[in-house]
């Protein structure tokens, strides 16, 4: 039985992944050339490593099901590209059934590689694009669709969510903050 609390449809999980990835390809593709190693909000990451963890998580995936990444230019070299190959391949593989399907015994019990997509890639995608934008001065207002869907996650990764180093202990958030201030409060992050 699977964990995922969502119901969606795969082609919604598709969907969602190519809107998010797309965002974060835009946001990388206006990162200043001497913005690469700038801080990020997730200590002792430049800019560079945050994106090449956001490159390099989908293998977790893809090794959970029997599958590799197909080689892509390193981050180091092209940033953009990488994201790029990356995301076709993903985006790919949820689009066929078969592929999404695929089933795997992971730490939240058994899943999918489509929901485990949906589920952890996604929350990378608009978490680590606001980091992104933040470090790099662009805007970092977050979908307010998301935020739900981020809260949603968050309660699920439970007390995983600060084990991975992708978000710190939560902060106190002001008052009178809004949605995602508060989101972000939670992840560790000051607005």
């Amino acid at each position: 039985m699977s964990h995922d609390l969502r119901p969606d449809a795969p082609t919604a999980r598709a969907d969602r992944y190519a809107r998010l990835s797309r965002h974060f390809a835009d946001l990388l593709a206006a990162v200043p050339e001497d913005a690469w190693t700038a801080p990020t909000p997730c200590p002792d990451w430049t800019v560079r490593d945050l994106v090449r963890h956001v490159v390099d998580s989908p293998a977790m995936f893809e090794q959970l099901v029997g599958r590799t990444l197909r080689p892509h230019p390193p981050v180091e070299d092209d940033p953009v590209a990488a994201l790029h190959a990356v995301r076709d391949q993903v985006l790919a593989e949820l689009r066929d059934p078969a592929a999404a399907e695929a089933p795997f015994e992971g730490h939240f019990g058994p899943s999918t590689f489509g929901e485990a997509v949906d589920r952890f890639v996604c929350f990378d995608l608009v978490v680590h694009g606001w980091d992104l934008a933040r470090a790099t001065g662009q805007d970092a207002a977050i979908d307010p669709a998301d935020l739900a869907r981020l809260w949603q996650d968050a309660d699920l990764f439970g007390p995983s969510l600060r084990s991975e180093g992708v978000c710190g202990p939560a902060v106190e958030a002001p008052a009178d903050a809004d949605e995602q201030t508060r989101l972000l409060a939670h992840l560790g992050r000051r607005a």
